[in-house]
């Protein structure tokens, strides 16, 4: 286990739940989406160089099924982004002064949402992991698709891709732990099957 890359995991997940905690309580202008995609964009040019800048349980996940991180690892990486996204809701809470009203439902819907978002965020991901995406590009991708997938998936869910981003603004339910799970995995293999040679 490195230390650099867990506190750097923990670092950049508070940074993404905190800042999507106070786009819903303080109704920023730009929608959250946007604040999420451009704030995920910038943590992995700051941090991907370090641990990589998951900061996603279920990217984390997706990629050690890819034998891209080895599971070891990712179990640490989930635990501080874990941390992370808890830390974003104490802290977020505390700006604000109160708690966000998020309904954190757990029907098929919601979670196939959920899923089809997390898997066009983690195909991005996918595309930088593999070298088909320019490096230099590497966070416009993947901020990119966090927005897009965040959009589509708000359709039927609260569009959050992210276990520890919902741990931080209180929207945690079993649809929004697995949803992203699954569909970081589909993607993932998906995105392996189509570059392998």
């Amino acid at each position: 286990m490195n230390l650099r890359h867990c506190f750097s995991e923990l670092l950049g997940t508070f940074l993404l739940a905190f800042l999507v905690h106070l786009s819903i309580g303080a109704h920023f202008p730009v929608p959250t989406p946007i604040i999420a995609g451009l704030t995920l964009g910038l943590i992995v040019y700051m941090l991907g160089g370090i641990s990589g800048a998951h900061v996603n349980p279920a990217v984390t996940i997706a990629l050690a099924s890819i034998n891209k991180i080895s599971w070891k690892e990712a179990g640490f990486y989930v635990l501080f982004q874990l941390i992370g996204g808890g830390l974003a809701l104490f802290f977020g809470k505390g700006l604000l002064g109160t708690s966000l009203t998020i309904t954190a439902g757990t029907s098929m819907p919601i979670l196939a949402a959920e899923a089809i978002g997390a898997a066009i965020l983690v195909l991005a991901v996918s595309s930088v992991v593999y070298g088909k995406a320019p490096h230099d590009a590497s966070g416009l991708t993947i901020g990119t698709a966090l927005a897009l997938g965040a959009l589509a998936a708000s359709v039927q869910s609260n569009g959050v891709l992210n276990p520890a981003v919902a741990l931080g603004i209180g929207s945690l339910s079993l649809a929004y732990v697995l949803g992203p799970i699954i569909g970081g995995i589909i993607a993932a293999q998906v995105y392996r099957a189509l570059v392998s040679e």
